[in-house]
């Protein structure tokens, strides 16, 4: 069982905790991750593309010119898709990207990310982080105190301080427990979790 230090938001060593194995040491696959990426963001492409095919195309309801003698070639529509202004042929219509990838694999791919982090000693738990007010400036204190860069902070709650404190520091990003997922986990290359999200995580993944 790996045992991390925790820190206060001037990253000074207050305690410690104990990260279970087989939330935290597990195995990265990352065919696994890359199906569970590829399926969120398939899941969030809008899908409302559209051209007009010949039913959709007003007019066009009179042939052009008589069938023969005109030395032209045979056309019984100006709405054709050899037409300028005519039909589009086999075009995008409307649909869903979205595919299902199973619940044991999308929790698997979860602890995969969490355990990239660890293993690459860029996983961070912090005590709390306490903005009596929503200040930039002191958010850009904390996010130098801690020695980030461009970083995923996950909190345990809403804090709508720390929220509105972080959202406008390029690289910076605040995201609840139960929000957490692989593709902003890996986004970021350096995570901090909060003591309250880190145990919170930890045990709706064991």
């Amino acid at each position: 069982m790996a045992k991390l230090s925790i820190v206060d938001q001037n990253k000074k060593e207050v305690g410690n905790i104990e990260l279970a194995p087989e939330v935290f040491e597990v195995e990265v696959r990352p065919e696994i991750l890359q199906l569970v990426v590829r399926a969120q963001l398939a899941a969030k492409r809008a899908g409302t593309h559209a051209t007009k095919n010949r039913a959709l195309i007003t007019g066009g309801g009179r042939k052009p010119w008589r069938q023969k003698g005109t030395g032209r070639a045979r056309a019984g529509s100006s709405r054709s898709p050899l037409w300028r202004g005519g039909a589009t042929t086999f075009g995008p219509q409307p649909r869903s990207y979205e595919f299902k990838v199973n619940k044991k694999v999308r929790k698997l791919a979860m602890k995969m990310a969490l355990s990239s982090r660890l293993s690459e000693d860029k996983l961070m738990v912090v005590k709390s982080i306490d903005l009596p007010e929503v200040k930039t400036k002191a958010m850009a204190k904390v996010k130098q105190d801690l020695g980030l860069g461009k970083a995923l902070i996950v909190v345990k709650e809403a804090d709508k301080n720390l929220a509105l404190s972080a959202r406008n520091i390029p690289g910076i990003k605040v995201v609840e427990a139960d929000k957490l997922n692989v593709y902003d986990v890996l986004l970021h290359p350096e995570l901090v979790m909060l003591e309250g999200a880190a145990v919170d995580v930890q045990e709706r993944l064991k």
